[in-house]
């Protein structure tokens, strides 16, 4: 598997330090797009692959799978020409899905290409349960809890504890464009961005983002909680964002798949 990655940030140096020199995976990236020359050529040395500043010369390489770890700008520019241009894809800003039009037009255009846009379950889990709660549509009620340090919300670090925001998944993707991947790929999973529900808490106190996932319907009820180490480089990015998608490049070929 030939990698391209859109993005030079953390996530994009994480992944090419673990592919690319420790193997965790049968692949290896080879190209880079991103708009920081000096940091993308920097990583293009460190690492031996190409670093492109023109989409089309990046499409252009021999790349067959295309991970998008950028920003949520950056994955509605150019997701759409990676699955036209017939590259597998994976996508981490999922809070650009929140147009649910936007996925649907994904969705044709990739089975229109015969290729495979995977998102990755980021900073939570439980959504394999969700999933299959509602596989006849038996989930009834499905709410996030996200408590977070005052600077992962671009606050004041003696901001008091308070509750943000409280209302629909859709709704506060729009008023936390960066921090609500979570609750967007838990409502895409379950019972959609309009009835999950998502309560955002900023907490001086916490050490950890903290995702307290409830949910109830004809399987039972479920409350799972996740509390993320950050990237040792980026305090604001969980470091399971990462290896969230780490793990969809290594089961991509696999014979056998666990789970949904």
């Amino acid at each position: 598997m030939k990698i391209g990655i859109i993005g030079t940030g953390n996530i994009a140096t994480y992944l090419l330090g673990k592919i690319n020199d420790e193997n965790w995976l049968n692949g290896e990236v080879i190209a880079l797009f991103g708009r920081n020359r000096e940091v993308g050529e920097d990583l293009a040395l460190r690492y031996g692959i190409d670093f492109h500043t023109e989409f089309q010369d990046f499409l252009d390489t021999p790349i067959t799978m295309v991970v998008e770890a950028a920003t949520i700008e950056a994955a509605n520019s150019y997701m759409k020409a990676v699955v036209a241009s017939k590259k597998n894809m994976i996508v981490s800003s999922i809070g650009v899905f929140n147009d649910i039009q936007l996925i649907d037009e994904l969705k044709e255009l990739a089975e229109s290409k015969g290729v495979h846009v995977a998102l990755p379950s980021g900073a939570i889990g439980g959504l394999d349960l969700l999933k299959s709660a509602n596989a006849i549509n038996g989930l009834k009620h499905v709410q996030i809890t996200t408590r977070k340090s005052p600077s992962s919300l671009g606050l004041q670090e003696d901001h008091k504890e308070e509750l943000l925001f409280e209302g629909s998944a859709k709704e506060a993707s729009l008023k936390f464009p960066r921090n609500m991947n979570v609750a967007l790929v838990l409502a895409l999973a379950g019972i959609g961005i309009d009835k999950t529900r998502v309560q955002v808490v900023v907490d001086p106190a916490v050490k950890r983002n903290t995702h307290i996932i409830e949910a109830d319907g004809d399987f039972g009820n479920m409350k799972l909680q996740i509390e993320n180490n950050p990237m040792p480089n980026n305090p604001k990015t969980s470091h399971l964002a990462a290896l969230s998608i780490l793990d969809v490049l290594k089961n991509k070929h696999q014979s056998i798949r666990i789970g949904n």
